[in-house]
């Protein structure tokens, strides 16, 4: 039984921490504002706690950023029409971006954190390569859609982070103009390109 308490212990911790977390992520104005003390202070642990569960702050921002997109992943992975796996392709692409960018609407700050972490570039972090993998697989199996590899890097360029930041927070865009705007744009992309591919050279 004594073996057990630290465990628990852990995992009360980081239950706690990951909830101060993403309401510090959440109400701040900026992320870069939100430090390992801030959250260190409002979860009620000490700094070497969370350097200990997640490594540095980089790590802390990934573990949120994981356990807030699980739902999501898992209708993308399992779920039903339009985002699980049964959805014809032409469905699920503007399905899974508009999934995405309600998802960083609702965590802005969070996804502009995990864009903004580390030196790395964040088109090979593992989030972005997951999506990119999966939006690049649908769209191979549309008839006629040339360089689908380019054709995922393009559309999900539109669920950037820092473009969703500037546009919602900066410019105000309410939210169901940014869904019809990316839809509009998925729809054009999809069509046109599917048109370029099918008639070939001229």
């Amino acid at each position: 039984m004594t073996e057990r308490k630290p465990r628990k212990d852990a995992a009360r911790n980081r239950v706690a921490v990951l909830a101060a977390a993403d309401t510090l992520f959440a109400e701040c104005q900026s992320p870069q504002d939100v430090t390992m003390a801030d959250i260190a202070a409002a979860a009620g642990v000490g700094k070497g706690t969370l350097f200990r569960a997640f490594g540095d702050r980089t790590g802390l921002i990934h573990a949120l950023y994981a356990a807030r997109l699980e739902p999501v992943r898992d209708a993308v992975e399992a779920g039903p029409p339009p985002l699980g796996p049964a959805t014809p392709p032409l469905q699920r692409v503007p399905a899974l971006l508009d999934a995405v960018l309600c998802f960083k609407l609702d965590n802005r700050h969070l996804a502009l954190a995990l864009e903004q972490a580390g030196s790395d570039s964040p088109y090979r972090t593992e989030h972005y390569e997951r999506w990119h993998a999966l939006l690049r697989g649908m769209l191979e199996r549309i008839p006629g859609l040339p360089d689908s590899d380019f054709t995922a890097h393009a559309l999900l360029a539109a669920t950037r982070a820092d473009l969703v930041e500037h546009l919602a927070g900066e410019k105000r865009v309410p939210r169901e103009e940014l869904r019809r705007r990316l839809a509009s744009f998925t729809a054009g992309i999809l069509g046109a390109r599917a048109r370029e591919g099918s008639a070939g050279p001229g």
